[in-house]
């Protein structure tokens, strides 16, 4: 099968032939037909995930899927072949399970779930790391009736998914995003958009709003730029970052709590977020699709939006 890989921590990905896995006693084969690209998988390739869990090489790269079930392995009974499925296997040994290959053997116990009619495999694949991200903040946070909640990088894939699970559950949400991004931030309810180019960020957010914001979740800053964020934030309110750099015993001297978010993927986070996608109540942001080929030059790049391997 064709895969992407690394040979070594920092090794430059490439598109590689590997034999394809077997399905062992508890597992299920899966024929990839879409997988979702995330900044984490560069991350992990790059080393970033040592200190946290074990890696084989080469490693195949990426975590998110959408599939078909080709076969069980012995034992295995939760899917049957044809089953279509998503999820993310971010499995230790890394490389283990990477998705970003034509087929994957993973436990049938993994965070997998079945896609549910109508939903296309391309954005199933672009659910489940940025979309139940972005759920369980949503729900670690309510109520967020009446609150305002400022979100930094919402033009990216977490951002897009906050931001409706943001604004449909009340809160009065300041995006901040590109102004190109403008018109889809309106579309998903964010009350204000704020370009953080126009002028600093924590200038825009004194200026807009005074008296300070009950949230901030922020997926993009650094650790200087997050504490100058979190500053204007009121006492009682929340500071969360999804790149582990809040201080939250400096924070709670201030009256504000600080969270350094990790997922915790389940499948039935999976059906709850596809559930409400498949409806229409929630729209996946703008989708790139590339090619096997085209994913070791695109690796690395910001991109607004999902980017979608298709096989």
């Amino acid at each position: 099968m064709r895969a992407i890989t690394v040979s070594s921590y920092g090794a430059s990905p490439s598109v590689t032939e590997l034999p394809a896995p077997q399905a062992g006693p508890g597992q299920v084969l899966i024929a990839t037909r879409a997988a979702g690209m995330n900044p984490m998988d560069m991350q992990i390739a790059n080393g970033g995930w040592q200190g946290q869990m074990p890696a084989q090489f080469p490693m195949v790269l990426g975590a998110d899927l959408a599939g078909t079930v080709r076969e069980d392995g012995p034992g295995a009974a939760r899917f049957a072949p044809g089953d279509e499925v998503f999820g993310q296997l971010l499995i230790p040994p890394l490389g283990s399970t990477g998705t970003y290959a034509q087929y994957v053997a993973c436990s049938e116990d993994a965070p997998l779930a079945r896609t549910p009619a109508g939903l296309d495999p391309v954005t199933a694949a672009a659910l489940p790391t940025v979309g139940v991200t972005a759920l369980q903040i949503a729900e670690s946070l309510a109520p967020l009736d009446g609150k305002i909640v400022l979100i930094v990088g919402a033009a990216g894939g977490v951002g897009s998914f906050l931001t409706q699970f943001a604004a449909q559950a009340g809160a009065h949400v300041d995006a901040v995003a590109p102004p190109a991004e403008r018109e889809r931030m309106t579309g998903y309810g964010a009350a204000e958009t704020i370009d953080r180019a126009a002028m600093p960020l924590p200038e825009a957010i004194a200026r807009t709003h005074p008296d300070g914001i009950d949230v901030l979740v922020d997926v993009a800053s650094d650790a200087g730029q997050f504490a100058a964020l979190a500053g204007h934030v009121r006492p009682g309110g929340t500071a969360l970052t999804t790149r582990y750099v809040a201080d939250p015993e400096t924070l709670a001297r201030a009256g504000v709590t600080g969270v350094n978010y990790a997922l915790s993927m389940t499948a039935t986070l999976l059906d709850q977020l596809a559930a409400q996608v498949a409806a229409g109540s929630i729209v996946p942001p703008p989708i790139t699709r590339v090619s096997l080929d085209d994913v070791p030059a695109m690796l690395g790049r910001r991109t607004e939006g999902k980017t979608v391997i298709t096989m």
